[in-house]
């Protein structure tokens, strides 16, 4: 029997963001990678939608609104509603540019509560929640790049 070729292959497919093939059985890491992507989208997603509620003010008295607030926690919060919900789709597209934005958000997110504790309260939980994160992130992408050489 004769493999099958595809009838086509452009040059744009290669850019393709999300690539499935009959090779995935063959790489597990590269699997794998893309689970912890699409799971890290719906957290990004999660995370952007309960910064815009507190933007909002859903769940919040009239006086402890958005504008009760101080200026470095609404610049923070108005900041990642934005940038996790941008993360959440370039996760799910596992485009390279929405690990980028997703790393930002969580490097800058551990920054603000260890640097700046004022803003959030330096949640201790939140810092170690983020690097371990980056810390999978980084194993599985790892192990991936190297099934990807073999």
């Amino acid at each position: 029997m004769a493999v099958k070729e595809p009838a086509s292959v452009k040059p744009v497919d290669r850019l393709a963001p999300v690539r499935t093939t009959d090779e995935a059985a063959d790489r597990p890491w590269t699997e794998r990678l893309m689970l912890f992507l699409r799971v890290m989208a719906g957290l990004s997603m999660a995370k952007g939608l309960y910064h815009w509620a507190l933007v909002c003010g859903f769940g919040v008295r009239p006086e402890d609104g958005f504008e009760s607030h101080v200026l470095g926690w609404q610049a923070a919060t108005a900041f990642y509603s934005v940038i996790d919900l941008v993360a959440a789709v370039g996760l799910w597209l596992a485009a390279p540019w929405g690990v980028v934005v997703w790393l930002t958000a969580s490097v800058s997110m551990v920054a603000v509560e260890i640097f700046f504790p004022q803003v959030y309260g330096g949640q201790f939980f939140t810092v170690l929640a983020e690097m371990a994160l980056i810390g999978g992130y980084l194993y599985l992408a790892l192990k991936s790049a190297r099934e990807q050489l073999q």
